[in-house]
């Protein structure tokens, strides 16, 4: 198990099928732009404050996200890829 630190998250990214405005199905060889969806899989407890007290996080494991396209790095751990990244990295929580 991951157990990140201060207000850090991994994300899972969610692969959504690309398609162009006519609804054509773009094949894998075709380019893809890094993801902006994701499903976080692990967070850390929050960032601590000077003096000592804790900021909860306002997101948690199980949430879809949506997240800065530049702001995680890539990482992968025992064969599966992870996004690693901030809490403000994530730009809003999707609710269904």
């Amino acid at each position: 198990m991951i157990k990140p630190l201060s207000n850090h998250i991994f994300i899972e990214v969610i692969e959504e099928e690309k398609k162009t405005e006519s609804g054509i199905v773009l094949p894998e060889t075709v380019e893809k732009e890094k993801p902006v969806k994701g499903k976080i899989v692990f967070a850390g407890p929050g960032k601590m404050k000077e003096n000592g007290e804790r900021i909860p996080m306002s997101v948690k494991a199980g949430d879809v996200v949506l997240f800065k396209k530049y702001g995680p790095d890539e990482i992968e751990i025992e064969g599966k890829k992870y996004l690693v990244g901030e809490e403000e990295d994530i730009l809003a929580v999707l609710e269904f």
